[in-house]
């Protein structure tokens, strides 16, 4: 199997590549989805021009739509979903390939990364993400797939994620419409990235784009009990966090109705 290092970076974000990239190696390439700001212009390190390495171009902004886009060019049979700051060893790429071939089976694969940062918990054995246990919610820089599963099926929400009205939890929402489509998604905790940047879900939690893109994504997943989940996540975020309970709900109730008025927009490929 061949494995692709799917990078969205914007702007300057480009010279953080090269420090990602390992020694070539057979079966493992690199695309670089690099989006620009109105106005910003740059030109790409030399480092990039390897063989095992291709850069896209994307105008504007909005995370889901870099990484739609780097979904829109890949080649290789398994595609490992990064940041512009991710560090990777050959023994974690090869852990990623060695996964899907021992499970056939899969179609998303979620893995653990490590951070000098910030400690996430994980469950202790593998789960099967239709059923995720309390607690545990998916990175974007932790998800592996088989091309030929989502490409031309299945994207990312472009009204969550960063750049975005609900400014995160893009990945829950591609791994809840995976499962909605039968695919099989399936956690290992193996470790197969280091990311030392703290992540949107574990800063900036009181921010209206966060708290609207949680009240969205628990509409969706739950449609029927969607109000007594989020006052009770509005309870639990002001207890935690001390993020006022009446400013969470009243954030996460947004959320909704934006979603439930954009859901249909081409761009939001609704599930």
């Amino acid at each position: 199997m061949t494995l692709e290092i799917l990078i969205s970076t914007i702007d300057e974000g480009i010279y953080n590549i090269p420090a990602m990239l390992l020694e070539p190696h057979d079966g493992i390439g690199y695309l670089v989805s690099w989006q620009h700001s109105e106005g910003k212009e740059t030109a790409p390190p030399e480092e990039l021009k390897r063989d095992d390495v291709k850069v896209v171009e994307l105008a504007g902004r909005g995370l889901s739509r870099n990484r739609n886009n780097c979904l829109r060019h890949a080649t290789a049979d398994l595609c490992l979903i990064a940041d512009d700051d991710c560090q990777y060893t050959p023994q974690q790429l090869q852990a990623v390939i060695d996964t899907f071939e021992q499970h056939p089976e899969v179609d998303i694969a979620a893995f653990k990364y490590t951070s000098m940062n910030r400690e996430k918990k994980y469950p202790s054995q593998s789960i099967d993400l239709a059923t995720p246990p309390r607690g545990y919610y998916v990175s974007s820089i932790e998800i592996a797939f088989k091309r030929e599963s989502l490409q031309g099926k299945l994207w990312f929400n472009e009204l969550f994620g960063i750049g975005a009205p609900l400014s995160c939890g893009e990945e829950e929402v591609l791994v809840l419409s995976a499962v909605r489509h039968g695919l099989k998604c399936q956690f290992f905790p193996i470790d197969i990235v280091r990311h030392d940047n703290v992540t949107s879900s574990f800063s900036g939690v009181e921010k209206s784009g966060m708290l609207m893109a949680r009240g969205a994504y628990t509409y969706l997943a739950h449609p029927k009990s969607f109000m007594a989940r989020i006052l009770l996540g509005g309870y639990r975020l002001k207890k935690r966090y001390g993020v006022g309970m009446r400013h969470g709900v009243k954030n996460m109730l947004a959320g909704v109705r934006y979603f439930k008025q954009h859901r249909h927009d081409k761009q939001s490929y609704h599930i």
